[in-house]
């Protein structure tokens, strides 16, 4: 144990990604005020720093209490009161325009609301070091979806448990009674049992109360119970809730927040199984005039390309039982292998559909080469429903802020493609951070291809495989794979529909790409690692020359 005359922000304790966890309480005249804290203090190297905030307790003397921690080790002897807490903020692989947590781990996305000119995005955070751990909901505002501003933790854990993911809503009608327009949030309290609990907020979503009466849900029947997805019904005048119920979604009403009434379960005998069911999100769709009721839910594993992945189902809801519509089920919204338990915002003010992902995949999540944190989220995504030749599908495209993202753009010539074209150094910029457009005519090409590469001969492979009917993305020489044998075994693939052109839209940041197909009939989303940006484009053709028009380089700021 050790003990500190409080006079300072922070306690600075050194961490080493490697060592194994230690179990923490904080203390104060013999009584904890912490949950128990699981990190991985330094015992032989200090990869870095995470801090404690303690300003609150200046004048107190507060003490650490470890279990399974050694007096002797670099870290027990380098923990440190500071007012200040550095770190590389930009560092190599952080992102230049997606959403990361300025340190320590993330995953889900959590609490997305639209409320008084703010889109609030909750996250689950790791604030005590960059591997999964201590689930808080950390929190993050924008005024545009683009860029964001980091605020304090939002939601604790407590005697109930750690605070796993779930949504956010706006009482307008104060059917809760914490006030008119309280912002509501419903998570999983993670403890012994999974079980569903609210906390309110009426300072904008800066801080929360939880409700006395938790847990508002629970039921021992389902070992994993969590992720609830909450929002106000219309036509049957009551919240609906989407839970997570191992490998099924069931679905719970309430006229109060508080009270909850099981309606019904979905999920038996359709769709992917190979792994645990989370991350629900029901939503409406227009359609050829139609109201359609999507289903999504995140499943680990059994990705289409190994690990986890979303998938979906399209059909209908009565305010009690969501129906699907007969397709070739399990359809992904990214074949890619990190677009992963995402839901969608509440609340928006235009009416549009919008949906984040967190990119990354539990995979290699805790083992990616980055330091101070680790993951990003996805660009936001407006959703729709197109139909892709062959049959209805979920479509999704970056939301139109992101073109308020490009600080330059090119417009190049249209291009011929017989076997091969190359266009070297077409962004001269060292963020690695651009956005690429085109249209491929393939007229009688069997298949093409292209790839971005930089000096050092690292690549990504995207080919498009016409007379297969396959997309496959090879990032197996992208840069650094090393830090996980599942990282890139063998190519991504994805169903590929034949057709005369092909609309492509693609992404690049530091660590990332998403390749859009068709106004989002297909999306693959991959994070890469490569030494320096790519910035030379290759384009191939098999069995005939094909045409490229419409080229634009943006690069984005």
């Amino acid at each position: 144990m050790l003990a500190f005359d409080i006079d300072k922000k922070y306690l600075l304790v050194p961490i080493e990604d490697k060592a194994p966890e230690s179990r923490l309480h904080l203390q104060l005249n013999g009584q904890n005020i912490s949950e128990e804290l699981f990190i991985r203090v330094a015992q032989n190297k200090v990869d870095y720093w995470i801090p404690i905030a303690v300003e609150e307790y200046k004048g107190e003397k507060l003490t650490l209490l470890f279990q399974h921690m050694e007096e002797g080790s670099i870290g027990y002897s380098q923990i440190k009161q500071a007012d200040d807490f550095f770190f590389d903020y930009n560092e190599k692989y952080r992102p230049h325009y997606h959403f990361s947590p300025r340190y320590g781990w993330t995953n889900d996305p959590n609490g997305m609301v639209y409320h008084n000119g703010e889109y609030h995005l909750y996250y689950q955070h790791n604030p005590y070091g960059s591997t999964w751990g201590n689930m808080h909901w950390g929190h993050t505002v924008s005024k545009d979806l683009l860029k964001w501003e980091h605020l304090p933790d939002a939601i604790y854990p407590d005697s109930l448990g750690t605070i796993f993911s779930g949504s956010a809503v706006i009482d307008k009608n104060n059917t809760a009674g914490f006030g008119k327009d309280a912002l509501i949030a419903i998570y999983t309290s993670a403890g012994k049992i999974q079980t569903q609990s609210i906390a309110y907020s009426t300072d904008n979503g800066r801080t929360f109360t939880k409700y006395e009466g938790n847990p508002v849900l629970s039921d021992l029947k389902y070992p994993d119970f969590r992720d609830p997805k909450v929002f106000w019904h219309d036509t049957s005048g009551q919240w609906i809730m989407s839970l997570a119920t191992t490998q099924t979604i069931t679905f719970y009403g309430s006229k109060d927040l508080k009270e909850w009434e099981r309606l019904s379960e979905f999920g038996e005998g359709i769709g992917n199984h190979s792994g645990v069911w989370e991350c629900p999100d029901l939503f409406p769709l227009t359609y050829n005039e139609q109201t359609k009721w999507v289903l999504l839910v995140s499943i680990n594993p059994g990705g289409p390309n190994g690990g986890s992945a979303t998938q979906y189902f399209i059909g209908s809801f009565d305010g009690k039982t969501f129906t699907p519509d007969n397709l070739p089920y399990p359809l992904w919204i990214d074949y890619g292998r990190d677009n992963y338990a995402g839901v969608t915002w509440d609340n928006v003010p235009d009416g549009r559909r919008i949906f984040i992902g967190w990119m990354d995949n539990w995979d290699y999540a805790n083992q990616t080469p980055t330091l101070n944190f680790k993951s990003a989220m996805t660009i936001p995504r407006e959703l729709g429903l197109s139909h892709n030749g062959e049959h209805l599908v979920l479509s999704s495209n970056p939301i139109r802020e992101t073109i308020n993202l490009r600080a330059d753009s090119k417009e190049m010539p249209n291009i011929k493609v017989d076997k091969t074209y190359t266009m070297d150094k077409f962004i001269d910029n060292g963020n690695g951070a651009y956005e690429i457009e085109m249209t491929v005519l393939p007229d009688k090409a069997s298949s093409f291809s292209f790839k971005l590469m930089n000096r050092t001969g690292e690549e990504i492979k995207f080919t498009f495989d016409i007379s297969n009917k396959q997309l496959s993305v090879d990032r197996s020489k992208s840069g650094l794979t090393g830090f996980s044998e599942k990282f890139a075994p063998a190519p991504i693939t994805s169903p590929l529909v034949k057709k005369n052109s092909y609309k492509l839209r693609l992404l690049v940041d530091k660590a990332s790409t998403e390749l859009f197909v068709n106004e989002g009939e297909l999306v693959q989303t991959n994070i890469v690692y490569p030494e320096e940006p790519y910035n030379s484009l290759e384009v191939v053709s098999e069995g005939s020359p094909l045409n490229v028009k419409d080229i634009k380089i943006h690069i984005l700021k």
